[in-house]
């Protein structure tokens, strides 16, 4: 079999992260990237073509045999790239310009998910000032304004008062600081949640998501100072447990892909999807249509499948005739920025340490190129150095001694990547040291669909929980065993799904004094009503509490053993507080509601 030559577009670190992806691949290819960087050069033969000048990139690759070409950057997918090679028969992962507009377009993206009810947060679109500003009124603070197209990462504003609302409708509409990107402004609502970005292959029928990653956006530890292109990552967090991703792929990802086919888009290529875990299930925050950057340079890491027959699968539509596979492990990644980044900053700083880095660390270029024989800067995110370790704290550590052992003037980078996850317990499902304080008993497996309801709450919550059956009929000594060893264990609520006689809430209040909630389920011709009428009638000294009946009732419990431990846990306290603050601002915008369709043309 001949090597496949393969184009890489884009001159970044997460270029260089697929660069060093597809260098692995036994079919060993022959590679070749436009622009790339420093770094790629030592995989690849650098063309010195910009990824914007689409005209030149199809020109290059009409002139030389390549096999494939795969776009990095969203800008060239846009301008219609994979369009126009596609036109001369030329096989290229990466999406159409009319299927890239899911990114191209927020507002575009935004209808589409409400008309095929993909959760996302509630919106208005204006296209001028004073239509914008009256649609804050149908929103609580915080509120966010976003500008419609590509913006570079820096038309998202979260307002917390209504005068940097109405500051950063402006600069779209009246000062058109974003250009033709601004000349339509979305206003949002502020999902208040954790973040997770799910990057999915897809050939337009088949979706298969890859390993979840955080990001981290914000300049400064914390949090704090403005946005930039990300300044690291890790993958994956605890709390993408195998339930949550199964209710992504079959919430989010696969209506996605459904819905652009319906439309006469399929979606062929890397859909990225950064997503809200609300209290209410997960929700989209944006769609992008090409890899992520920084989270590819910690998700390639951890692919086991050669991504040459991946990417192949992907570009001839039979992903679903092949297995991508995962490495159980964890990858972190820090960005070292260029001085004064995201603002102004100097470049053709020389690097020094490349050269001495520990073997266990990787680095991916981005701002860099060759001069006089050294390596120097050349951008405001210079360098991702990223680690694959057992575990994330060890991973953190390596990240960040590589991070350390390089020098250029006036390099930065955040001290917080992973900390948090590092720190907290894992959720269910997550490392082997877990320690939850929520139990999740449930008699059948056939109630595991109602109760998952329960265990999403919790874990957007940020509870750590675990999820058993068990039943009071067939398994009461073990019922038993859990009840009396709960305390013990560090459990701080028990939450008991059961249906008909509903035993199994009582059975473990009668050997715990923790407080029991019980979740009624729908098992009979009762349709519940049986098992809501047997919780509540325990007998004086053995109370158990019960909420509404089915996935309502599961979602309810989970926030009443929230609201329980956050008596005594600020984190908890906090997350559920903003919860409930979410929840008002959504009733008194419910009572306002904004224009029909969730537009405004002003």
């Amino acid at each position: 079999m001949a090597r496949p030559k393969i184009l890489v577009v884009g001159g970044g670190a997460r270029e260089h992260a697929l660069l060093w992806k597809l260098a692995q691949s036994p079919t060993r290819p022959t590679l070749y990237c436009a622009p790339g960087n420093a770094g790629t050069a030592a995989l690849a033969e650098n063309v010195p073509i910009g990824a914007e000048d689409v005209s030149a990139l199809v020109r290059w690759v009409a002139e030389h045999p390549v096999d494939l070409t795969i776009v990095g950057p969203e800008a060239p997918l846009v301008a219609g790239l994979a369009d126009t090679l596609a036109a001369r028969g030329l096989a290229v992962f990466g999406p159409s310009r009319a299927a890239a507009e899911i990114e191209a377009s927020k507002a575009w993206a935004k209808d589409l998910m409400q008309r095929h009810g993909i959760p996302t947060a509630r919106f208005v679109v204006a296209t001028d000032r004073d239509a914008a500003r009256r649609a804050l009124d149908a929103f609580g603070l915080p509120v966010v304004v976003k500008a419609d197209g590509l913006a570079a990462g820096k038309g998202v504003t979260v307002a917390q008062t209504r005068a940097a609302a109405e500051a950063a409708i402006d600069a779209c509409l009246v000062e058109r600081a974003f250009g033709a990107a601004g000349e339509r402004v979305l206003i949002e609502e502020c999902l208040e949640g954790q973040e997770l970005s799910v990057l999915a292959f897809a050939d337009g029928q088949t979706v298969v998501p890859m390993v979840p990653a955080r990001d981290y956006k914000r300049v400064g530890d914390d949090d704090t100072g403005p946005n930039t292109g990300g300044m690291g990552a890790y993958a994956p967090p605890a709390l993408a447990t195998p339930a949550l991703m199964a209710r992504v792929q079959r919430e989010i990802l696969e209506p996605t892909l459904a819905a652009l086919a319906a439309a006469g888009r399929p979606y062929r290529g890397l859909l990225y999807a950064g997503l809200m875990l609300t209290a209410d299930g997960p929700k989209v925050l944006e769609f992008n249509c090409r890899f992520g950057d920084p989270e590819t340079q910690v998700v390639l890491p951890l692919l086991e499948s050669d991504l040459v027959e991946v990417a192949q699968a992907v570009v001839q539509g039979h992903l679903d005739e092949i297995a991508v596979r995962w490495r159980d492990a964890t990858c972190c990644g820090v960005v070292l920025a260029a001085g004064g980044y995201p603002g102004n900053y100097a470049t053709g700083q020389p690097i020094q340490g490349l050269d001495a880095l520990p073997a266990d660390v990787l680095v991916f270029h981005a701002g860099t190129r060759a001069a006089a024989g050294q390596v120097v800067t050349a951008g405001g995110r210079v360098l991702t150095v990223t680690a694959v370790a057992p575990t994330l704290a060890a991973a953190r550590a390596r990240a960040y001694a590589g991070a350390a052992a390089i020098q250029f003037e006036g390099a930065h980078y955040r001290r917080d990547v992973a900390a948090r996850e590092v720190a907290m317990p894992a959720m269910a499902g997550g490392a082997d040291d877990t320690k939850p304080l929520v139990g999740i008993i449930m008699g059948s497996e056939s109630d595991r669909q109602v109760m998952q309801n329960c265990a999403d709450t919790l874990a957007a919550l940020g509870v750590p929980h675990e999820m058993l059956v068990m039943s009071a009929h067939r398994t009461p000594e073990r019922v038993g065993e859990y009840g009396r060893g709960a305390v013990e264990r560090g459990l701080r609520v028990i939450i008991a799904g059961a249906g008909m006689a509903a035993h199994l809430p009582g059975v473990l209040a009668s050997w715990t004094t923790l407080p029991v909630i019980g979740v009624p389920l729908a098992a009979g011709d009762l349709r519940g009503l049986d098992a809501l009428y047997a919780i509540v009638q325990m007998p004086p000294g053995v109370p158990v509490a019960t909420v509404g009946i089915g996935s309502a009732g599961a979602r309810n419990a989970a926030y009443l053993a929230a609201a329980i431990i956050g008596q005594g846990d600020a984190g908890v306290r906090e997350r559920y507080e903003a919860f409930r603050r979410q929840q008002s601002q959504g009733a008194a915008a419910t009572a306002s509601p904004p224009p029909a369709g969730g537009a405004s043309r002003g």
